[in-house]
């Protein structure tokens, strides 16, 4: 323990001094990489050794080298920009490039987007190597890419992708930082990237959890190595700032009151500019929706305009694949499809505190509880069906707690729990249901609500967050669903949604369907591919000096 503390230490002192004083430690910087390249060195040649390895076994295999498994096409370049010496950098690139997740096996909207991206890298650069660091020790890469097709449906070419094993993921918990959460778990992430660096050293480096520490302190290793950020939810944002004072929302509400409540917000102010700071080191930066990107745009662009000269239109929204196509083919909206379905309430969200299921479920018990007549269900009692992966004991015991509530608030048998549900099991129920929910404040964007939509289910969803102000927005002049705040709200949208009349229903199911035509697989794949682009080039044009 003393050696992580003093190592911890060291790697704080040099992310600051690196923040405020680049130039400072760029020497020093530059020999810890060297070191790391170097000690890195052989496992990269047995890493591309086995890439080819398994390539050829595959070939084998398939008995036919010329076609992937799925019927993949390369995706033609959007640029046509070229590399130093003419040809087409998007088009022959072969490096590796290094994806952080710690949580890869976490089956969340937040590894969808994980595996989306590698499966469009791939299609794109099918020389390429993606290498996942992740701290999933207790899987080994046959399970993980099958809960991958099995969770998301999304097919991976298994040569050409590869997990490197982390032993320091719990530095980024919050349980082991009970104080100073938000700059603990950050410096635990510093721990986190040494660990990912020791093993390997990319050639593009990918955050694509959140852990914007990390990325600085790749820049600062490996000044030639391109990095690139996509951010689901800042840090810390303004509105966490303001959920601090009296009548906030969130975790933290109102927590900023009296001498303690001041120095948090001291320190929160602090450690804001700090994560400002440490965001301006990044090279690409995509955001998965106008919340978030609002919030990274006042927290980031200034510091990236006087460190890189550049405006602020470089932090691009990429809207996080969702399988809209593949919802349409498989869950019918029409006039008989309605007939399948019953006044069931459908909540996919994994299992974890901000998700606020104990908001839903008390909101639903106030819903049956009112005796509401549903003219259009006339045999049928209302069901609320939670979904969501358990990934470790803390969401296994949190599941358990809201099973008590359930009991507790009277309706444990119109409550349904369905834990790390397979894709069939989620496509049958959004047939199913006719209703989905989400409970989260600030949802930083919200696939569930897409994936809602896409299946023709009204939602009833947070009033806030990307699920406002991307997702459930009308369309054609007229709403898609409903928003709610408080479990008054939510009960009030629960009755509306389960009362319509037959017409309206069926007329806001199609707009729903129309609206999340804006949040397909194949939009994701053709933004990530032109950021990926900007990513190569800037690798190539590097690796020349």
């Amino acid at each position: 323990m003393g050696v992580f503390l003093l190592l911890l230490s060291l790697l704080l002192a040099t992310v600051v001094v690196a923040v405020f004083l680049p130039r400072a430690l760029r020497v020093l910087g530059g020999l810890v990489g060297y070191y790391l390249r170097r000690s890195s060195r052989t496992r990269r040649e047995l890493l591309l050794a086995r890439v080819a390895t398994e390539q050829r076994t595959h070939d084998a295999d398939r008995k036919q080298s010329a076609k992937d498994e799925d019927g993949w096409k390369q995706i033609e370049s959007s640029t046509g920009a070229s590399a130093v010496n003419g040809a087409k950098a998007a088009q022959d690139w072969n490096g590796i490039a290094g994806f952080f997740h710690p949580f890869c096996n976490a089956g969340g909207g937040g590894e969808r987007v994980l595996w989306a991206a590698i499966r469009a890298t791939q299609k794109r650069w099918p020389d390429a190597v993606c290498v996942v660091y992740t701290g999933d020790h207790d899987v080994d890469k046959a399970a993980i890419l099958k809960r991958v097709k099995d969770r998301f449906n999304i097919h991976l070419h298994p040569p050409t992708v590869h997990f490197l094993y982390l032993t320091t993921r719990h530095y980024v918990l919050s349980s082991t930082w009970p104080r100073f959460t938000l700059l603990g778990q950050s410096l635990g992430s510093l721990i986190l990237a040494y660990d990912a660096f020791s093993l390997l050293v990319p050639d593009i480096f990918i955050d694509t959890m959140g852990y914007a520490f990390a990325v600085a302190l790749s820049t600062l290793f490996f000044p030639s190595v391109p990095t690139a950020a996509y951010v689901h939810y800042p840090t810390i944002s303004t509105d966490m700032l303001q959920s601090l004072e009296e009548g906030g929302q969130g975790i933290n509400a109102g927590t900023g009151e009296g001498y303690r409540g001041m120095l948090k917000k001291q320190y929160w102010h602090l450690f804001a500019k700090l994560y400002s700071k440490v965001g301006s080191t990044i090279d690409v930066v995509m955001t998965n929706s106008s919340w978030t990107q609002g919030h990274i745009k006042s927290l980031w662009a200034p510091y990236r305009t006087r460190r890189n000269h550049i405006t602020t239109h470089d932090i691009d929204v990429v809207f996080p694949p969702v399988a809209v196509e593949e919802l349409e083919s498989e869950v019918e909206v029409s006039e008989s499809s309605e007939a399948d379905r019953g006044p069931y309430l459908l909540y996919i969200a994994q299992f974890r505190p901000e998700k606020n299921h104990q908001l839903i479920l008390e909101a639903f018990a106030s819903f049956v509880q009112s005796h509401p007549s549903l003219p259009a269900y006339p045999t049928e009692a209302p069901k609320l069906v939670l979904i969501g992966s358990v990934r470790d004991s803390d969401d296994a015991t949190r599941v358990y707690k809201l099973r008590l509530l359930a009991h507790e608030l009277k309706i444990k048998e119109s409550v349904e729990f369905v834990c790390d549900a397979t894709w069939p099991q989620m496509l049958a129920w959004m047939r199913k249901a006719s209703v989905g929910v989400n409970g989260m404040w600030n949802e930083h964007f919200g696939i569930g609500v897409v994936e809602y939509q896409a299946a023709g289910l009204i939602s009833v969803v947070n009033d806030s967050g990307g699920p406002k102000l991307d997702i459930v927005v009308d369309v054609d002049g007229k709403p898609t669903g409903f928003h709610a705040s408080t479990a008054e709200q939510y009960a009030e949208g629960f009755r509306k949604a389960l009362t319509l009349p037959r017409e309206e229903t069926l007329a806001m199911r199609r707009r729903a369907r129309k609206s999340a035509g804006r949040f397909t697989d194949g939009g994701f794949a053709d933004k990530w591919i032109l950021h990926m682009e900007r990513l190569v080039r800037l690798q190539v044009a590097r690796a020349a000096k």
